[in-house]
């Protein structure tokens, strides 16, 4: 005799939430993929998604591993010079300058991290600080990175000698692939046993050392792992704006990312999106409208969020499906 199990109302939401995380997704993407045919100005978009890579890559080491850096931007910017670089003054092709520029930020980020990891808190945060005024005044500095003025004028170039990045339409297409790439890569990287472990050192490190866990391997590949991320996002804005500055590697960079983070809620595979979303559509809005002002409203929003969010926009949502599958789960108790 067979039975047959009758799925539980927690199961069938469950089921529905992701079916409707699916939809959500795939809509998003179509939205992406028919962008500049509704008449959206692409390269505003294109800004979208290369922050948007920034924020999901800190977001790796921030809301997976527990590692509060206040240093990304050395990442970021020392990428965006790099790349910068060697296309304009070595005439590489940009996917070469690219690589060049994650290589770099992926060595530093070792190097970083090699020194951060071994101390925690509010200590591991000022050392990524103070390494990343390193990197800025290196940036200040050195004769290759034009100073100031910064690299003006970085040409976009041929992908692989073949297809030219001039058009504003190729370009785009080439980031919303990148942007997805990179989206699958992060979710395959949480969701694998190295992800799981990451999440046992963020919520109980002493546990994951009395397991036997090399914590600091971890938390050092993790550090390194966003740091590239976060360098392949400064080398596709530099290639998508034609100019690397002293901002992309200046501290308040890494404010906004842990802004983007917090607003959209950290932990969150689409919160880091959403977050940068915002920040990046109201520098666009305001910034001709109120000038300097807009760092104060994107502040006093950054503030309302915390108080009303605690777990960002996406968390907040989050939670209250969860809520929802609980009390689900009572009633079919």
């Amino acid at each position: 005799m067979t039975t047959t199990l009758q799925p539980t109302a927690y199961d069938k939401l469950m089921t529905r939430a992701a079916k409707l995380t699916r939809i959500t997704y795939i809509a998003l993407l179509i939205l992406a993929l028919v962008a500049p045919m509704l008449g959206l100005y692409p390269v505003f978009v294109m800004k979208l998604l290369c922050f948007a890579i920034f924020a999901c890559a800190f977001n790796l080491l921030l809301g997976f591993t527990g590692l509060l850096s206040f240093g990304h931007a050395a990442f970021f910017g020392s990428a965006a010079y790099v790349t910068g670089w060697f296309i304009k003054s070595q005439g590489w092709t940009p996917e070469l300058g690219i690589a060049a520029g994650v290589v770099a930020s992926g060595l530093i980020g070792l190097v970083v991290g090699a020194v951060a990891i071994r101390r925690q808190g509010i200590y591991f945060a000022m050392i990524t600080l103070a390494i990343a005024q390193m990197v800025y005044f290196v940036c200040l500095q050195a004769s290759f990175t034009g100073g100031e003025d910064g690299l003006q004028g970085v040409p976009r170039g041929a992908l692989f000698g073949l297809i030219s990045l001039e058009s504003d339409t190729t370009m785009y297409y080439l980031v919303v692939a990148v942007f997805v790439a990179c989206f699958l890569v992060i979710s395959r990287i949480v969701h694998s046993p190295f992800g799981q472990v990451l999440k046992m050192i963020r919520e109980n490190e002493p546990r994951a050392i009395s397991l036997g866990y090399q914590v600091d391997r971890y938390k050092l590949l993790a550090f390194a792992l966003s740091a590239a991320l976060a360098g392949l996002a400064g080398s596709l804005k530099t290639l998508v704006m034609g100019f690397a500055t002293l901002s992309d590697v200046h501290w308040s960079m890494s404010g906004e990312v842990i802004l983007m983070s917090l607003l959209g809620g950290v932990g969150t595979f689409f919160g880091p999106v959403f977050g940068a979303g915002i920040v990046i559509s109201l520098q666009n809005l305001l910034a001709d409208k109120v000038g300097s002002w807009v760092t104060v409203i994107i502040g006093v929003i950054f503030v309302m969020c915390v108080l009303t969010f605690r777990k960002g926009v996406v968390g907040e949502l989050q939670a209250y499906l969860e809520r929802r599958r609980r009390a689900a789960t009572g009633q079919d108790a």
